[in-house]
């Protein structure tokens, strides 16, 4: 399945596929770009069902190759909807799936074989015994032969027809950890570092994630027929770069997929941004110039020359592969000046914020909103602006036990010093403290437990937006359904969800709406708190407000993506780190901090500073700090900033050839 040259059809997604000279060709493997993440997931499943029909048309077995993952999850939500409502039928399918951590109990709640069950086998109709997994709970003296066996069934099969992959921050494809070798085959690995922290929120902790895994080898990877790896999320987005563009190299299992004659790359746009014909298109190819396009050239050009735009000549734009832009102008001076004043447009201070507006803040967890826009949510209070934050989840999984037993050692105290140990409610507390001393690593919390983190982020929510002088009227907790499972691993957006997020939007009739557009988030929360509220502007019955995106913990919109630029002084950004200081379940280490062992105000704090260092060394205004925001009018949704296909320069495409060791 090669990326096609354009759209074909309804509901095709828009990739980029156009034959590169060899002169240009940076991309070692296809890639498809979906620009609708919806497209994404349907694209694949369809893929997976046309193999199905085919090979049972021919009276052969289907062979699949599985991964688990938050991407692949996506893939196989769609392929139960197409077995329910099209009749898929999976009666003749055999499935292989890459991994398991070893040990694992398959009935334990991190294994991966449960995974697959709750999220595939237990919705379509295969049969238990053509599902195959490797065996994480076999002795120590018998996991080698386990292994072997594992590749005898693939063989035994036929091969795998189909393999889908994800691919780790350290690129990793199954858990072929970096060392991994060209012909290794299904073993028992040691997991990396990094890979193990990626694990941590799952299993309530990194103590607790195990150290090792079973996995298929790279050489038994490649021998599936075709191969489809997935990847959405701008936290993936450099990695992908070095597995598509970098050379073959055993520090990333991924670029031995170059080898392969039918792998191909799936991204969403996030995923993608770091590539060449992407982030710097000009360096590989022609190019249709816009204005966006000029301002990334620009700020690109005044980088790598280290000039301010202002001082930007023609030998910066002839050494730098924008002669072509040059040629539009004549000269650098108009197109110079046209850049700047732009990127000036885009600051705004107080007074070009609105003012006496109905306003709606949509917080994923209990602190997104002071950490990402706590300069501008300080602003909007002084502008007199009528502002309801509204956070969508309780965020509960985030809070350490340790916390829920200090506030449980509060309460006995309390009670003991007023008297009121008698009450019905302090035999919730006796209980709960029972079961924190007996609970297992990992063990899903209780729901009592579950509220008392819950109410622990509530009251530090109130407490940050009273930084600010706000009032605790003003915060609203929407508890959306779908994150109320006790782990971290969430059900779909549903249509309770909706519900709750339109009724407030009926009944507040907001102005302006903000709204997190973060794409980093390692765990997908952002992304489905945004998809609740998108789908709720579309139901919504008012004059569609003007939503403006930020960005969470993980990144920042860039100087040529944003469209405001909002700046802060120095006593601004301290009330803003103070107002986060007042999450002390999330301090000193949180329990999901990503890829960063910084506290959240350590992050914002650079990450603010260096926003306007950026600005400053462009050559405008100087500034203490800036936070940055994507504005979108009349309900439009959020979408990547990337080019269309006729901006970009295009990607190679692969041979269909016989790989060769």
């Amino acid at each position: 399945m090669e990326p096609s040259a354009s759209a074909t059809g309804p509901g095709t997604p828009t990739v980029t596929g156009r034959k590169q000279s060899s002169r240009s060709r940076r991309e070692k493997v296809p890639v498809v770009i979906f620009e609708n993440h919806d497209d994404f997931a349907r694209i694949i499943a369809n893929r997976v069902a046309d193999i199905i029909r085919e090979k049972t048309a021919r009276g052969e077995q289907p062979v699949l190759g599985l991964a688990t993952g938050s991407t692949p999850i996506e893939v196989y939500r769609e392929l139960i909807r197409m077995h329910r409502e099209e009749g898929l039928d999976f009666s003749n399918v055999i499935t292989f799936n890459l991994d398991e951590y070893y040990p694992m109990e398959p009935d334990s709640i991190h294994s991966f074989r449960r995974f697959m069950d709750e999220n595939l086998f237990d919705g379509i109709n295969i049969h238990p015994d053509n599902i195959n997994f490797p065996r994480g709970n076999v002795s120590r003296d018998e996991v080698e032969e386990e292994c072997v066996q594992y590749e005898e069934a693939i063989r035994a099969a036929g091969g795998i027809d189909f393999q889908i992959l994800g691919i780790g921050k350290t690129g990793h494809v199954g858990f072929n950890e970096p060392g991994s070798g060209f012909e290794s085959r299904t073993r028992v690995i040691a997991l990396d570092t990094l890979t193990r922290r990626d694990a941590a929120p799952d299993f309530f902790g990194e103590e607790n994630v195990p150290i090792e895994a079973i996995t298929m080898g790279i050489a038994t990877i490649l021998d599936a027929k075709e191969i489809a790896l997935l990847a959405t999320g701008e936290h993936k987005a450099a990695i992908i770069r070095r597995a598509v563009e970098g050379a073959i190299s055993p520090d990333v299992a991924a670029t031995y997929l170059q080898e392969h004659p039918r792998a191909t790359f799936y991204l969403d746009e996030a995923a993608a941004a770091e590539l060449t014909r992407v982030k710097t298109p000009w360096v590989v190819g022609e190019v249709t110039w816009t204005r966006d396009l000029e301002i990334r050239a620009l700020i690109w050009l005044s980088e790598v020359t280290s000039k301010s735009v202002l001082k930007l000549d023609a030998l910066d734009y002839r050494e730098h592969h924008l002669s072509s832009l040059l040629a539009r102008y004549g000269t650098p001076g108009p197109i110079n000046g046209e850049v700047f004043n732009a990127l000036l447009s885009k600051i705004r201070g107080k007074s070009r914020l609105p003012l006496k507006k109905r306003v709606i803040v949509f917080s994923p967890h209990p602190d997104d909103d002071v950490i990402s826009m706590g300069g501008i949510l300080n602003k909007l209070h002084q502008n007199g602006n009528d502002i309801i934050v509204a956070y969508q989840t309780s965020g509960n999984i985030a809070v350490f036990d340790h916390e829920v037993r200090r506030y449980l050692d509060f309460l006995s105290r309390f009670g003991r010093d007023f008297d009121a140990d008698d009450l019905p409610a302090w035999k919730i507390v006796e209980d709960t403290e029972q079961w924190m001393r007996a609970r297992r690593p990992g063990e899903v919390d209780t729901q009592p437990v579950q509220k008392i983190k819950k109410s622990i982020r509530e009251a530090e929510a109130v407490s940050g937006i009273e930084t600010f002088g706000m009032k605790r009227e003003q915060a609203r907790f929407l508890n959306l359904p779908f994150y109320q499972t006790g782990k971290v691993k969430k059900d779909p957006i549903g249509p309770a969800d909706v519900k709750i997020t339109l009724e407030l939007l009926e009944e507040h009739r907001p102005e302006y709406v903000f709204v997190a557009g973060d794409l980093s988030d390692p765990h997908g929360t952002h992304r489905m708190c945004l998809q609740a509220v998108h789908q709720a502007l579309e139901q919504y019955s008012g004059d569609q407000p003007e939503v403006w995106y930020y960005r969470g913990a993980w990144q920042e919109w860039s100087i040529a993506e944003a469209d405001v630029l909002v700046p802060m002084s120095e006593d601004e950004l301290r009330m803003k780190i103070l107002a986060i200081f007042k999450h002390q379940s999330q301090k000193d280490r949180a329990p999901f901090p990503g890829h960063d062992d910084r506290e959240f105000w350590q992050r914002v704090e650079e990450r603010n500073r260096s926003t306007a260092g950026w600005l400053d060394r462009l050559g405008l205004p100087e500034y203490f700090a800036m936070e940055s925001y994507v504005v979108r009018k009349g309900g439009e949704p959020l979408v990547q900033r990337t080019l269309s296909t006729s901006e970009l320069a295009a990607p190679p495409r692969r041979r269909e050839t016989d790989r060769t060791s």
